[in-house]
């Protein structure tokens, strides 16, 4: 995979083109990234307990590598 963990990428296809941000996980297996702030889907999650509530949080998904586009390299 071209890119690592850290690195500063731009979104080169997909709803998200054109928004830009660091990658918080890398899946080298599925050639997948997750990118800070990109690709934001809603989750419904069931109450854990009875009479608390149930909720919706965002959760960023993950993006084909191939859709990113390498700015800036993380230096180690």
């Amino acid at each position: 995979m071209h890119i690592k963990k850290g690195d500063k990428v731009i979104v080169i296809a997909g709803k998200d083109k054109g928004r830009s941000g660091e990658i918080v996980f890398a899946m080298p297996k599925g050639n997948r990234v997750v990118v800070a702030g990109v690709n934001k889907s809603k989750r419904h999650l069931k109450p854990k307990k009875q009479g608390s509530k149930g909720q919706i949080i965002e959760k960023e998904m993950p993006l084909h590598a191939s859709n990113v586009k390498l700015i800036s390299r993380v230096s180690k």
